[in-house]
């Protein structure tokens, strides 16, 4: 044990007190009687430097939890209803469109009487923290699915990018000056629901177009465009699914091995009913798919993907197969939450999928790969679940469980909040960048927290326990669509060091034509910081600033009561000592 190195009456206090259970119900302390509707993004909305929550009832209302100091933590502050405009509410995606320091919050609709290929953009700008029916604006165009929210131009204010229904070709709404040009010199058709990404694939720091393409109905197609000075001019890659492969899923990415670069995950089935699961991973430059995960079978209960119905009434919402990652036990190796189903029964549940040193052939390429967490008490209880991603409840660097289940009612999805009690003596930096469009100079004295800046990338260098480099890196909210329920900041785990961090890099996009690399370097960082960039002026990044917030975890308390009880220990020595002197 890396933490008992330290001596032996820390070792003592860390066994008396221990990590208690891996996973506690806290959802009554967060929701009160609120714990139901479908949770559909996250944003710091009111700029407390506390994570909202964005939810979806009846279809066509909006309720913004904010975080509260007092129980229950998170109370319905914010309410939108589209109802008098006849519209089913399909996604939600909080930013800061017009460049003005304050959220807005982008919705996508689908008018009762359309298909799902016919989606309508809104925008509510925010003011003063709040949003009104009458302060909007609604994009003349209609997408053919869900657009990625994007940095397109590298001004770090979003902009909407999709194929809409005039065009064949992907168009992108350039957020503040609000006006339509082409994105891409490109024939392929888009796969539906697609998985693309906004995300340094390349290791350059700059953010890349990834994209799910379809030619035909029968094959997927991943395409990765890279960022050029500012601009997506060509096709760098572009890579067929795996053979043999039926279903896939959303492609997610993370690093998966600790290289410092992002890896392709890609869930997909081998059968149509998904009664052969697997989990395949690959890099840009990398020729082949990876199993690491093929074993969904427990005792005799053989587990595997709930399939998207994309022919389920408009009403009702469906869930593509998708990985929500997050580093669950902070070693450094980023896990997965999925929703597996029983396939000899109709229960599925949400599983934790964990990281773990590869012990097969197949993966061995990779070092690491997937195992399912069967055993997870408070997870396993909640039954018919149908989303489950990761959440930091408390603020505190630690990775908590947010779960949405049938249940509550025949329209409504009940939501479970799982705490996560897990490995006490793991470390962790905690990294959010913020739009960088001021810095203490804002407009109105706003101060510039909830803005979601999609792109931004961070890495760190370290050392770990045993003396050995580490690394650790990934895209902020590289993915918008589909439910992609990513949170605004990264928790990159550490693993037991307790050492600094050498080295910590961020990177945010460019615009076209400018061909220094935007990242800029800090150092010494400590362990279980929250780190806010502020990235200002955008093309001087020596001038960005950095806001340093420290978390202290039981391993630091309970040292400093064994440093206090070796000082009373020694204290009484000496007086003893004196006394006997006398």
């Amino acid at each position: 044990m890396g933490g008992c190195r330290r001596g032996l009456g820390l070792c003592l206090l860390l066994a008396l007190v221990g990590p208690g259970g891996a996973l506690h119900n806290v959802t009554a302390q967060l929701f009160g009687a609120e714990a139901y509707g479908t949770l559909a993004a996250f944003g710091d909305f009111n700029s407390d430097k506390q994570t909202d929550l964005f939810v979806l009832r009846g279809g066509n209302e909006l309720i913004i939890f904010l975080a509260d100091q007092k129980e229950p933590y998170f109370k319905p502050r914010v309410k939108l209803s589209m109802k008098s405009l006849g519209v089913t509410i399909t996604s939600v995606v909080p930013g800061d469109y017009d460049g003005d320091s304050q959220m807005d919050v982008l919705l996508t609709t689908q008018a009762q009487n359309h298909g799902r290929d016919e989606l309508s953009v809104f925008i509510f700008w925010g003011h003063n923290q709040t949003l009104d029916l009458n302060h909007k604006i609604m994009l003349n165009r209609t997408f053919q699915d869900e657009p990625l929210v994007m940095d397109f131009n590298g001004d770090l204010i979003p902009d909407v990018f999709g194929v809409t229904s005039d065009s064949n070709k992907p168009q992108i709404w350039i957020g503040r000056n609000l006006s339509w040009h082409p994105a891409l010199e490109t024939q392929s058709k888009m796969y539906i629901p697609h998985s693309h990404a906004f995300i340094d694939l390349n290791n350059d720091f700059t953010a890349d177009l990834f994209l799910t393409t379809s030619p035909d109905s029968q094959k997927v197609y991943f395409e990765t465009w890279v960022n050029k000075d500012g601009n997506f001019s060509g096709l760098e890659e572009s890579k067929e699914m795996p053979s043999g492969v039926k279903v896939i899923g959303q492609s997610v990415f993370a690093d998966f091995d600790g290289d410092g670069q992002s890896e392709h995950l890609l869930p997909v089935c081998e059968d149509k009913k998904c009664l052969k699961s697997a989990i395949y991973l690959t890099k840009l430059g990398l020729n082949q798919w990876i199993p690491i995960l093929q074993d969904f079978r427990n005792k005799d209960t053989l587990w595997g993907f709930v399939s998207y119905q994309n022919e389920k009434p408009s009403k009702e919402i469906s869930f593509p197969i998708t990985l929500h990652i997050g580093d669950y036990n902070m070693d450094g190796y980023p896990d997965a939450l999925a929703i597996l189903r029983n396939t000899s029964g109709s229960n599925q549940q949400a599983f934790l999928l964990e990281n773990v040193p590869c012990n097969n052939v197949s993966c061995r390429s990779v070092r690491r790969m997937f195992k399912v967490f069967w055993e997870l008490s408070d997870l396993n209880q909640i039954k018919d679940a149908v989303v489950a991603t990761f959440f930091d409840i408390y603020e505190d660097g630690i990775l908590d469980i947010i779960v949405l289940s049938k249940g509550h009612s025949s329209e409504e999805f009940a939501i479970h909040t799982l705490k996560n009690n897990f490995e006490a003596d793991a470390y962790f930096v905690k990294v959010i960048v913020l739009s960088g469009l001021c810095s203490n100079d804002c407009p109105r004295k706003i101060t510039p927290f909830g803005v979601n800046q999609p792109g931004p990338y961070i890495k760190y260098t370290t050392v770990d326990a045993n003396g050995y480099l580490k690394n650790g890196s990934a895209g902020q909210l590289s993915q918008s669509a589909h439910f992609a329920l990513q949170l605004p900041y990264n928790v990159l785990g550490l693993g037991r060091s307790a050492n600094f961090l050498d080295h910590l890099y961020v990177g945010i996009p460019r615009p076209l034509g400018e061909k220094s690399i935007r990242r800029q370097e800090w150092t010494a960082i400590i362990p279980n910081s929250q780190l806010i960039v502020i990235p200002y002026p955008h093309n001087v990044p020596r001038s960005w600033s950095a806001k340093l917030y420290l978390t202290p975890s039981n391993i630091v308390l309970l040292t400093a009561i064994a440093l206090i009880g070796v000082c009373v220990f020694i204290l009484a020595i000496i007086g003893i000592l004196h006394w006997q002197e006398k």
